[in-house]
């Protein structure tokens, strides 16, 4: 038995040693599709002679592995530490495979599983994410555009109304809290990595723009099958999300790189804001650092734009359109609840916003034009940034407006002889609960603070929204009992219980230079508002994001691999299967 100080000693020895070794990528326990390419990256804690280094492949040379030689680095970034490196490697052969890496004073191996698929299932694949999109907001989705009656639904969402179903675990590289970034790259590429990250594997080396880089589906399905890409979104196209199918980058926020970089893979269809960093810098409106005009730069490559519904339409229904670009606000667009109901937010600015469905609709008219099949990524991205402000209302009419898209493609689908493999998912959760009903009947309840209208178990009863119209939305959401649908994690604010029926919500406001934020004052003489301290850094202004597993529903061939517990990086794996992206390796 080790005691005293030799435990002591013990630990500190395994402590250094870990500081000495190796970093190789990608990482141990990576599985890799045979036939995708990927860059291969070994970082030495220090200086190495290159010839005292020695990296082998399942026992082999690397260079005889992987084919050619790698970059040595002498000094990466100028420091005392060295790497070697080799872009766009393949493995063709199913297996594991056991990298070792020796620099004569430490060795490391990591093992990866690279794995092959059957033939091909299906004609083209759609997945949709509802962005931080909660159990409680598909549960509140279902009771407000289908109703509840003695404790019944009326009806279901096609959300989950599908044959499949898992829970999806959606930890990442560098910790179990993920965000939309790395959450994302693992459903388009297979692999884990780190917050921030976009389809890469995050290195130590400064540049956010060289990190060792894994191929995305996006890639895979155009260059192996030749289908035809799209990306449909209602936040920014540089947001994590959209950008994960398409970008390499550890910097999510790096928009300018990533708007070159989608127009380097031009995707057939891209649709959502974020028109500011396509704006050449002098145009009014743009946040981009350089005189570069994007919209030209896709006008010019063929492309379709569009900057209203009313040209989305026209763009969509002219037969020649084989590639769009619709941008249709400079930042985030609105969500259904302002467009539709309320008219707040950018709503003034920009009045002619499509709905999530029509985006779809006209992808889906462009892209089946192609015979070879096409890949599509739907997000409903807003459901997460109302999450972020603690504004439930507006989150849970997104989750209905992304329940209206995906019924309208399983229709579309169901029509041409169910050739479609769709998936539904969040890609990360927040800590958000459905724990009751919020009780302003002001006649039977007279002078009770508002925080004790909150009714639990029998108190909660049910809600009292009127019938929701042919689309699923009830036509106001200011009801005497409403959903009480509460965050887990939370800045200081002030919690009125209360729809925001001017703008989203903004439970925090800047305190000062230093970057901290306050409760936004905004709503403290709201009647009944109560001042909530959080359980948040004062650094942080929001809501965040949760550690559990999310559900994921799908339908059609390919579908039947989604069953029990996967990781969130089984989902690549689900489409590369159903698309047969490694037959005939």
């Amino acid at each position: 038995m080790v005691r005293g100080s030799a435990l002591a000693s013990l630990i500190v020895l395994c402590w250094a040693s870990s500081l000495s070794a190796q970093t190789i990528y990608p990482i141990d326990r990576a599985e890799i599709l045979a036939g995708a390419k990927f860059d291969f990256k070994v970082e030495l804690p220090g200086p190495v002679d290159p010839a005292k280094l020695k990296v082998t492949v399942n026992g082999a040379d690397y260079v005889t592995a992987f084919g050619r030689a790698g970059t040595f680095i002498d000094r990466e970034d100028g420091k005392d530490q060295s790497a070697l490196i080799l872009r766009d490697v393949t493995l063709a052969r199913p297996g594991n495979v056991v990298v070792d890496v020796s620099d004569g004073m430490g060795q490391r191996s990591v093992t990866w599983t690279v794995y092959d698929t059957g033939p091909r299932k299906a004609k083209n694949v759609i997945l949709f994410i509802g962005d931080g999109m909660s159990p409680a907001h598909r549960v509140a989705a279902r009771i407000l555009s289908k109703g509840i009656s003695e404790g019944k639904s009326r009806g279901k969402l096609a959300i989950d109304d599908m044959p499949h179903m898992a829970l999806v675990a959606t930890a990442g590289s560098d910790s179990i809290i993920t965000d939309s970034a790395n959450s994302a790259s693992a459903y388009a590429t297979g692999h884990k990595s780190a917050v921030n990250a976009l389809g890469v594997y995050a290195d130590r080396s400064a540049s956010p723009l060289d990190d060792p880089k894994v191929e995305t589906i996006t890639s895979l399905a155009k260059r192996r099958l030749g289908m035809a890409i799209g990306i449909v979104t209602n936040t920014e196209i540089e947001d994590a999300t959209p950008a994960a199918m398409v970008a390499h980058t550890r910097r999510r926020a790096a928009y300018d790189d990533i708007v070159e970089q989608f127009f380097a893979a031009k995707p057939d269809v891209m649709m959502g804001g974020g028109s500011a960093n396509f704006l050449p810098k002098s145009a009014a409106g743009s946040k981009r650092k350089d005189e570069t005009d994007y919209i030209a730069k896709f006008r010019d490559a063929g492309y379709q734009v569009a900057t209203t519904a009313g040209e989305l339409s026209a763009s969509a229904a002219r037969q020649e359109t084989s590639k769009l670009l619709g941008l249709f606000a400079t930042g985030n667009m609105d969500g259904v609840l302002d467009r539709k109901f309320l008219k707040g937010g950018g709503v003034k600015k920009f009045p002619e916003q499509p709905d999530l469905t029509e985006q779809v609709q006209a992808a889906l008219k462009i892209l089946s034009k192609n015979e070879a099949g096409f890949f599509l990524m739907v997000e409903s991205g807003m459901i997460d940034k109302y999450a972020h402000l603690l504004d439930m209302d507006r989150a849970v009419y997104d989750t209905i407006m992304l329940d209206n898209a995906v019924r309208q493609t399983r229709e579309w689908a169901r029509a041409r002889g169910d050739d479609t493999l769709i998936l539904v998912l969040a890609d990360h959760n927040h800590p958000n609960s459905l724990v009751g009903t919020v009780n302003d009947d002001m006649a039977t309840t007279p002078n009770v603070p508002l925080r004790e209208r909150v009714g639990v178990y029998e108190q909660a009863g049910f809600p009292n929204y009127p019938a929701p119209d042919a689309e699923g939305y009830p036509a106001r959401i200011d009801v005497s009992r409403r959903l009480a649908i509460f965050s887990a994690s939370l800045p200081d604010h002030y919690e009125t219980f209360r729809p925001k029926l001017d703008n989203p919500n903004e439970p925090t406001v800047k305190a000062g230079a230093d970057g901290t934020f306050k409760a936004n004052d905004k709503y403290k003489d709201v009647p009944g508002a109560v001042l909530r301290p959080g359980n948040l850094s004062a650094m942080i202004g929001a809501s965040v994001h949760s550690g559990e597993d999310v559900i994921l529903t799908a339908t059609g061939p390919g579908s039947e691999r989604v069953h029990g517990s996967m990781d969130n990086t089984d989902v690549f794996r689900v489409m590369a299967d159903a698309l047969g992206l490694a037959a005939g390796q």
